[in-house]
């Protein structure tokens, strides 16, 4: 005869009922103590008397409910996460699950899946990964419970460690009022580690730009406020970092070249622009695009992987159609139900000369001008313009590559010279070729030398460095 275990409840109830039927008590007493009604009492005595103890077992013991999965999907999820998905966050791994892998399940079952398997989300939080450590410690016994709370906390948060805090601060009303911008340097695909230049408007959490390099550097910040013109418009502020890239000065005078001096080329563009450019040493001033960069680097890495893409410019094709449109459906709101203070956007050619990098030169002895190890002379109309030594000049590399020069305040073609002749005239047949003829703007752009060098010392004398 099979042997019948109750449950805590169940047992109350038969030793209840077993002393009513037995000694002939009190139905009433009976029906207070367990609370129940009488009719259920009489009910139970019937049980009783027809099934003794096994009447008194639920009927739904060992029965699976409905809903309950197959044992073999939990499987295939710790497998997949193990093998495949290791470092994707629970909500992430749940939508590559659905898209990747049409598994459809609930967040929760994910959770108590790979948690009873002793994994656990790479963006847990603090709480729940001490509270994680204390079961790991306690099943590896390298702590117990007749230990203080004391001794238990300080092995505990020796063995997790504490995570920077962010404070919470209050958005902007407006779209467009504040872009936070920052660089991440992140092993984000490949061998090699780049730098993820990105910039989210703080009132809406929309994603307005974002580009890889292979360092933190003013291409990289061109790029990203090309897409803020191009899609958006010119917003009012941008706040960023106060670190080198920003604020750069060679200890060395001698040393020091204009090119990297990202404050100054940059904000030079800003300030054409009418942006507003603020920095901020301190990460806790521009919480939201710190987190963001987290949130980048526990997806973004992940999807790379996944689509075996291994150069900048796969990842740069990947981040700006596919990633970015994705996030910002997920993650941000919509930025047109926002009041804006976008103005509208320059047209391409002004775009072009604005996100420029301007270089004080002076003309040589050969009527040239040395720049990147190539030397060049200035052209008009496709006439060879002819200036004294030592002459200065600024040299203006557009967005697009273009190279111009301005000489007492006209803006001149800089073509390069070529260390042999491409024709011969006394040896090859010479097809006359049209020239055509190149776009040379107007000196609208504060393109003065001595402009451009008042800016540059103004830039780091009124700084305020970290």
């Amino acid at each position: 005869m099979r042997k019948v275990e109750l449950r805590m409840k169940e047992q109350e109830k038969y030793d209840v009922i077993k002393e009513l039927v037995e000694h002939q008590g009190n139905k009433n007493r009976a029906s207070k103590k367990l609370g129940i009604s009488r009719r259920q009492v009489d009910r139970l005595i019937i049980i009783y008397k027809e099934k003794g103890k096994s009447g008194f077992v639920h009927g739904n013991r060992s029965r699976k409910p409905s809903s309950t999965l197959d044992q073999s999907i939990s499987e295939d999820i710790i497998t997949l996460y193990k093998n495949k998905y290791y470092d994707f966050n629970f909500n992430h791994f749940k939508e590559f699950l659905e898209k990747e892998e049409n598994i459809k399940v609930s967040y929760k079952y994910i959770y108590n899946t790979l948690t009873k398997e002793g994994i656990l989300s790479p963006k847990a939080r603090r709480k729940t990964k001490r509270q994680f450590a204390k079961q790991r410690l306690l099943q590896e016994k390298k702590i117990n419970l007749a230990m203080s709370e004391k001794q238990i906390d300080e092995i505990v948060n020796h063995e997790v460690a504490l995570e920077d805090s962010h404070p919470r601060g209050e958005k902007p009303k407006y779209f467009g009022e504040i872009i936070e911008q920052d660089g991440s340097i992140h092993l984000w695909f490949g061998k090699k580690k780049t730098c993820l230049h990105l910039a989210i408007d703080k009132a809406t959490s929309t994603i307005v730009g974002a580009w890889f390099d292979k360092q933190e550097t003013l291409n990289g910040y061109y790029h990203v406020l090309y897409q803020i013109l191009t899609n958006f418009g010119i917003p009012y502020k941008f706040f960023t970092d106060n670190r080198t890239v920003f604020n750069y000065m060679s200890l060395n005078p001698d040393k020091r070249t204009s090119e990297k001096d990202v404050l100054t080329q940059y904000g030079y563009a800003c300030k054409q622009l009418g942006i507003a450019l603020e920095t901020s040493s301190a990460s806790q001033a521009k919480g939201l695009i710190e987190r963001t960069n987290g949130t980048f680097q526990g997806r973004l890495v992940q999807e790379l992987r996944l689509k075996n893409i291994t150069n900048i410019d796969e990842a740069n094709q990947y981040l700006t159609e596919v990633f970015v449109p994705d996030f910002n459906k997920k993650f941000a709101l919509d930025y047109k139900k926002f009041p804006t203070v976008f103005e509208h956007s320059p047209t391409q050619e002004v775009i072009n000369y604005t996100l420029a990098v301007l270089t004080p030169r002076k003309i040589d002895n050969g009527n040239s001008i040395k720049y990147y190890g190539n030397y060049y002379q200035p052209y008009l109309d496709n006439k060879l313009i002819c200036f004294l030594p030592k002459t200065e000049c600024l040299v203006i590399k557009a967005f697009n590559g273009d190279l111009l020069v301005t000489i007492d305040e006209k803006v001149y073609e800089l073509r390069k010279l070529q260390r042999n002749t491409s024709v011969s005239k006394e040896f090859d047949e010479i097809v006359p070729v049209k020239e055509r003829k190149k776009y040379i703007p107007p000196m609208t752009h504060p393109w003065k030398i001595e402009y451009f060098k008042k800016q540059l010392k103004k830039a780091h004398t009124d700084h305020v460095y970290a």
